[in-house]
């Protein structure tokens, strides 16, 4: 992140002679490459993307989308590209990138970036760091939501997890109920002879008298 652009990507970008055309203006296919540099120094060359080995086996460009606005000519001056993210998938970020050189933006793109499987060379899920690390780039409220999601699919999952176990545990106390049979009693003896003996079953957990408490409710982290 550049300290004079909080939340944005900024690489420093020179033209080339080369990329002029007989008009006397940077080519527009020529700009695209400029893009493309702001978007490979992020995901590949940033210093967090490199501490955290995010992306290893890189990206793929799924889409872009482009403005020309104004006519870009070959100067000393390096071109500003500021990346910004806009959105996030579930494989894929949505970033914005402006090609400019004080006091003018000379071109705007919007570029679908996905993440990329080593095994099928396709699309895969950003993981947590990933997503953590994009949401860097965006806005306040938008990077909260983001985060906000990936808590609640954690607590979710806890949630579900935490569930599945009190049910194991409560079909285990109702198996062992059911091994233990039918309480045996005995009714009063009346004269010599022995009163015949009754199996009397034993319901189990909610009656009168029943040891269970209160059922008690998992709740996601808001941490």
């Amino acid at each position: 992140m550049s300290a004079l652009h909080p939340g944005v990507h900024v690489l420093s970008c020179s033209t080339r002679w080369s990329d002029v055309d007989e008009n006397g203006h940077i080519n527009n296919a020529r700009l695209v490459g400029y893009v493309q540099e702001g978007i490979y120094d992020l995901f590949r060359h940033h210093a967090t993307a490199v501490r955290q080995s995010l992306f290893p086996s890189g990206f793929i460009i799924a889409r872009h989308e482009i403005d020309y606005l104004e006519q870009l000519h070959h100067r000393p001056e390096p071109l500003s590209v500021r990346l910004t993210v806009e959105r996030l998938g579930r494989s894929s970020a949505h970033i914005e990138v402006n090609v400019c050189r004080e006091p003018l933006t000379f071109m705007r793109a919007r570029t679908v970036v996905v993440a990329r499987d080593r095994e099928t060379g396709r699309s895969r899920k950003l993981s947590q760091n990933e997503r953590r690390f994009l949401a860097a780039f965006m806005s306040v409220s938008a990077a909260g939501s983001v985060l906000d999601t990936a808590r609640g699919d954690r607590g979710a999952a806890g949630a579900a997890a935490a569930a599945a176990a009190a049910a194991a545990a409560a079909a285990g106390s109702a198996g062992s109920a059911t091994a233990a049979g039918a309480v045996r009693r005995q009714a009063p003896v009346q004269g010599s002879e022995p009163a015949p003996v009754r199996w009397v079953p034993v319901r189990s957990g909610g009656g009168v008298g029943s040891p269970r408490g209160p059922r008690r409710r998992c709740r996601a982290s808001a941490s």
